[in-house]
């Protein structure tokens, strides 16, 4: 059976993920700030037959993460999904535009959106490499946002998370180059589209299953001579 590590699986696009992989039989590990607060995601827990279990899980606390990694030392990780992100504070999906844009910083919440978009998937990707590394697929996902593309930014604003989303796509690609040529390991970040969920907003484009249904193809495919790229979840590469 193979098994899935998901950050941010309490809702959005990691609660997607769970339900998708479980649903094709899938040992799912669920990672959650708040075990007790995740109600649709014990749901899921409950009708899978054991193979989803939900563990407790901040990726901003570096404790957390090297606790979960030694409660599952004796597993293989074959996919470890960082879905977890943050935009900060405030809304895009409600503010448009008008959400960090410049002057208006906040750099204290800027120090949080690096913590968990940045420096949250590096540290689980230290934390679980050996688990990952003794797995079958042996993958790392990080989800991105063409909001990271610098080709790609015709309008500006959103400084903050668009600095946080470059930095992580800097981060796969060098993880890409050196974890496959020490472990074969294929790690890759991936924009998940527009998506219609809390951060997303009921205007986006796309449904969350749409997006979880096209990355998990994108994952299937991946391996360490394609890792490394800017992928979107359809399958096309987005510009650096």
């Amino acid at each position: 059976m193979p098994t899935v590590l998901i950050t941010g699986a309490s809702r959005g696009l990691g609660l997607e993920f769970v339900r998708q992989y479980a649903a094709d039989g899938w040992r799912v590990f669920a990672g959650v700030r708040s075990v007790q607060r995740a109600a649709e995601l014990q749901q899921l827990a409950t009708q899978a037959d054991g193979r989803v279990t939900l563990h407790a899980l901040d990726v901003e606390d570096h404790a957390s993460i090297d606790a979960l990694a030694r409660e599952i030392s004796a597993e293989a990780i074959d996919v470890l999904i960082n879905s977890a992100g943050t935009m900060g504070a405030g809304s895009f999906a409600l503010q448009g535009r008008a959400f960090g844009k410049f002057g208006n910083s906040d750099f204290a919440d800027w120090e949080r959106v690096h913590r968990i978009n940045v420096i949250g998937p590096m540290k689980m990707a230290e934390a679980f490499v050996s688990h990952v590394a003794r797995s079958s697929q042996k993958k790392i996902i990080t989800l991105t946002s063409i909001l990271g593309s610098v080709g790609k930014n015709s309008i500006g604003g959103l400084y903050a998370y668009r600095a946080s989303k470059a930095a992580v796509n800097a981060v796969m690609r060098s993880m890409a180059i050196d974890l496959a040529a020490a472990h074969g390991i294929a790690a890759t970040a991936l924009h998940p589209g527009w998506v219609r969920t809390d951060m997303g907003g009921p205007r986006a484009d796309i449904d969350a299953v749409t997006s979880v249904s096209g990355m998990r193809r994108v994952i299937d495919e991946l391996t360490p001579e394609n890792a490394g790229r800017f992928w979107m979840y359809d399958g096309s590469k987005l510009p650096w």
